[in-house]
């Protein structure tokens, strides 16, 4: 034991090769000789101390009466420390909280490659399983969260029409509109609503048929009576339901910010252009050009089969699911263009000269990506046998590729499909008819569990990267 003068010798009470340790009331005299076999830990370096100063850098106090070294740490894990200076292994028991002891060894300078065989597994896995559960618990965090503000956004919103003339009436209309399964009136629109939906959509189809189509007396198409006739009975009905909501919106300035209000108003908006359009070309033949315009508007009535999200938990939840998984998506698109770039380009080198459907790489990545996502038309296919086995390759590759993305996607859809049931099922359970008194029931229990989860997780993490610790464990090495 260099480096101590007789004072300290005097302090360590070497008298019986022991120093008098201190743990939040847990006391215990150790052997010198013990302490030094590890020599880069906590309390091996009080036996080089020097002086009283660099003692207490390394204990929280010490009693000069007492000969005594007071550390404030946790009673009930330092049996653990002393088992280590006595065997030299650790062992970690199954009800141990795996952070606390991770921060206790940290503190004593045991460092984990210690821990004895016997439990590094189970130690290492419950230390790593936490942040597996954080990524599979985030969109469940998410969804509870959000269920939690949308069900306050919805009472908020309803709590508008109390100081609004004829807000009781309105309340019922606007609840009747926007929440089908509300009520049984509002369950009847909903399903007068996707009849029109449905209607118009066949009608479109049937009138693209050359079965359906009719000519006048020069051969130019003109439009069937009978499908002119349901196509504005449509309109009529959509813009009927888009004036109504907007009528009886809470607020009439966010009203168009709601995804679902801007598909009713674009399921109309070509109809109405397109009249405008076929007005002005009548009235300025110069203008005959526009009529292109016209044709390709009519083409944007298919937005009207998304006018079914309203109706629909399926699509609604689908929506919200492509909307939070664009990290998911992006991460497919790069997946398959990784691959499409890498064999078109093997393809490309293998039957360049043998196949006039793959004589250029632009070629070939539309090959490939047929292939990839496993597509197969057939229209372009390699010949030789190195192409074919390329062609394996590409297969296997693109079912692997697309696989793992979707999963991530599935798993969010879930998520996103509950918290939309959820929704609903509280939506209907309220009651208006004498004015909003009270929140609907919500289990704030599991929202707050959630909450304060992410809390210490956070709170972990800062302690494991703390300046604190960090100048600690400088002055201790």
């Amino acid at each position: 034991m260099t480096g101590l003068s007789l004072e300290d010798l005097t302090v360590l009470n070497f008298e019986n090769n022991e120093i008098s340790i201190n743990v939040g009331g847990f006391k215990k005299k150790l052997r010198w000789n013990t302490l030094s076999r590890f020599p880069e830990t906590r309390l091996a370096r009080l036996l080089s101390c020097q002086s009283k100063e660099s003692i207490l850098e390394l204990c929280d106090d010490y009693d000069d009466t007492e000969k005594e070294f007071y550390f404030d740490r946790n009673p009930a894990l330092f049996p653990y420390v002393l088992n280590f200076y006595n065997t030299g292994r650790l062992h970690v028991m199954a009800e141990l909280c795996i952070f606390s002891f991770s921060q206790e060894i940290e503190y004593w300078g045991i460092n984990e490659f210690f821990i004895d065989s016997c439990c590094s597994t189970m130690y290492h896995g419950r230390k790593i399983e936490p942040e597996q559960q954080d990524w599979d618990d985030k969109s469940e965090e998410e969804s509870t969260t959000s269920s939690f503000d949308e069900i306050l956004g919805f009472y908020n919103d309803a709590s508008k029409f109390d100081n609004q003339p004829l807000g009781n009436i309105r309340r019922r209309i606007w609840l009747m509109l926007d929440n089908p399964g509300y009520s049984i009136p509002s369950r009847i629109f909903s399903f007068l609503s996707i009849l029109v939906v449905l209607g118009s959509i066949a009608t479109m189809c049937m009138n693209s048929m050359s079965d359906f189509q009719k000519f006048d007396s020069e051969g130019n198409p003109v439009e069937d009576p009978m499908f002119e006739m349901v196509e504005h009975f449509g309109i009529g009905w959509f813009t009927f339901e888009l004036v109504a909501r907007f009528a009886v919106a809470p607020s009439l300035i966010r009203f168009f910010e709601h995804p679902l209000n801007l598909i009713d108003l674009m399921s109309i908006l070509p109809f109405y252009l397109t009249l405008f359009i076929n007005l002005v070309v009548e009235s300025s033949p110069a203008l005959a050009n526009l009529g292109r315009v016209a044709q390709v508007l009519r083409l944007m009535r298919i937005f009207r089969i998304l006018k079914l999200a309203r109706h629909s938990t399926g699509l609604r939840s689908l929506g919200a699911t492509l909307k939070n998984s664009y990290k998911e998506v992006g991460l497919l698109l790069l997946y398959l263009s990784v691959g499409v770039s890498f064999f078109s380009v093997v393809a490309y080198t293998i039957e360049k000269e043998e196949n006039d459907g793959l004589t250029t790489i632009p070629a070939c990545w539309w090959w490939a990506t047929v292939s990839m996502t496993t597509v197969g038309y057939g229209d372009v296919v390699p010949g030789s046998i190195a192409g074919k086995l390329t062609a394996s390759a590409c297969i296997l590759a693109g079912i692997l590729v697309v696989v793992l993305p979707i999963t991530l996607i599935f798993n969010k859809f879930s998520h996103f499909y509950k918290r939309q049931k959820q929704l609903e099922s509280a939506m209907r359970s309220c009651d208006f008819d004498e004015g909003i008194k009270e929140v609907p029931s919500i289990n704030l229990r599991n929202y707050y569990a959630h909450k304060v989860k992410s809390l210490m997780a956070s709170l972990s993490n800062m302690s494991r990267t703390s300046p604190s610790d960090q100048s600690l464990n400088n002055s201790v090495l």
